[in-house]
């Protein structure tokens, strides 16, 4: 738990510079974000965001590590629900689409 409280105390300390080496202009970010432009300035100084909102920021500046991190989640949702038999086979399906007239 030590590491993890250091690793994100280490991401609060230099949030500013991911940001700054990022891609993306900050306007762009506090728009995705959704706060107000003097609330992120004031919370980027004194490096008060909050977790919520440090993961709103990462998940911008880093969209790779997002959709890698999303499609990771979803494989293991989907391998997990194979493993519990909630799946259909081509041949179920087909017929369900059929029967709901969509093909």
């Amino acid at each position: 738990m030590i590491q993890e409280i250091i690793a994100y105390k280490n991401i609060v300390d230099n949030i500013e510079d991911f940001i700054s080496k990022s891609p993306f202009k900050k306007n762009y970010i506090i728009e995705k974000i959704g706060i107000p432009s003097p609330t992120f300035y004031r919370k980027l100084k004194s490096q008060t965001f909050t977790p919520d909102e440090l993961l709103s920021i990462a998940k911008i500046i880093s969209p790779e590590e997002n959709f890698r991190l999303h499609l990771k989640a979803e494989i293991e949702n989907a391998q997990r629900e194979y493993d519990e038999g909630n799946f259909m086979t081509h041949e179920e399906m087909l017929l369900d689409l059929k029967r709901k007239s969509i093909i």
